[in-house]
């Protein structure tokens, strides 16, 4: 059984597993609070089809620093390597 990382972990075997393979923490966690995060078809859009706001946004939920003075292509950096 996997420990229980508190209330900002959504799925704590599949955030241990991705720790194990040798994940930050950060990556880990955005990937385990992911809700569809281990269903396969790639539904999500290129970053670069995104807008800044939404890049932002995404950066928010991830809790990305500095982001509010990033450019949508530091943002798209900063996203793709966390």
């Amino acid at each position: 059984m996997a420990k229980d990382h508190g209330p900002t972990i959504k799925d704590d075997d599949k955030y241990e597993a991705l720790r194990d393979e040798g994940m930050s923490k950060q990556k880990a966690a955005r990937i385990a609070n992911t809700p569809d995060a281990g269903k396969k078809g790639g539904r999500a859009s290129n970053y670069e089809d995104r807008t800044k706001q939404e890049l932002y946004d995404e950066a928010k939920q991830v809790g990305l620093e500095g982001r509010s003075k990033m450019s949508k292509s530091e943002l798209i950096e900063a996203l793709r390597n966390n």
